[in-house]
């Protein structure tokens, strides 16, 4: 978890860590750099971020495997539906993980 003034690329590592057998990463602009992307490819899977508009030599990647990223993000959207989830109720990570989780049981049974 980080707070709200702090930008979540600098967990992804982290994050991708975890993830030991993901074949591909899809994220937005905001993860576009080299570092995160040499770590990705270090662990043999395929990077889908799109380059920022002001990048010297823009990367390639697959359009048509980013646009699923839309699913993800709508799914996202309906958790924050959830006031506990959206506004940060819980002080604690470990109880706004629960509450996460009770939420996405939720979504799951309708």
């Amino acid at each position: 978890m980080t707070g709200a003034e702090q930008a979540d690329i600098g967990q992804a590592t982290a994050l991708l860590d975890m993830a030991t057998d993901a074949q591909a990463v899809i994220a937005d602009k905001g993860y576009d750099s080299d570092a995160l992307v040499e770590h990705i490819e270090a662990s043999h899977a395929e990077s889908i971020i799109p380059p920022r508009s002001n990048r010297k030599s823009p990367r390639t990647y697959d359009r048509h495997r980013y646009k699923a990223r839309n699913l993800v993000e709508r799914f996202f959207n309906r958790l924050k539906q959830f006031r506990r989830i959206a506004t940060r109720y819980e002080k604690r990570s470990v109880h706004f993980a629960a509450m996460v989780t009770c939420a996405c049981i939720i979504l799951c049974l309708k």
